[in-house]
C-alpha cells in the first residue's frame, strides 16, 4: 500500500515542499520578531541618549513606553508558545 500511496500523492508533492519551506520562513520571521534582545538594546541606547542630553524627558517617556509595551508583547507571545511545563 505504501507504493500506491506514494504514486497517488506524487502530484501534491511540490505543494508539500512549498508548505514546508513557508513554515520554516514563518518560524524564522517569528523568532526574529519576538527576540527581546534588540528591544532591550534600544532601551539601553535610549537611556544613554537621555543621560547625554540628546533626548528630552517627554520624548524619552514616550519611546520608553513603546519599547516596554513591545517587551510585554514579546513576553506574552513567549508564554503562549511555551509548553505546559513552561519550556
Amino acid at each position: 500500500m505504501g507504493l500506491v500511496t506514494e504514486i497517488v500523492a506524487l502530484p501534491v508533492a511540490p505543494f508539500r515542499g512549498i508548505a514546508w519551506v513557508l513554515d520554516k520562513v514563518v518560524r524564522a520571521a517569528e523568532q526574529e520578531y519576538y527576540d527581546p534582545g534588540p528591544v532591550q538594546e534600544a532601551l539601553a541606547d535610549l537611556e544613554r541618549k537621555r543621560q547625554e542630553g540628546h533626548v528630552d524627558e517627554e520624548e524619552f517617556e514616550q519611546r520608553e513606553q513603546a519599547l516596554l509595551q513591545r517587551l510585554e508583547e514579546i513576553r506574552i507571545y513567549r508564554l503562549s508558545q511555551a509548553g505546559p511545563d513552561g519550556t
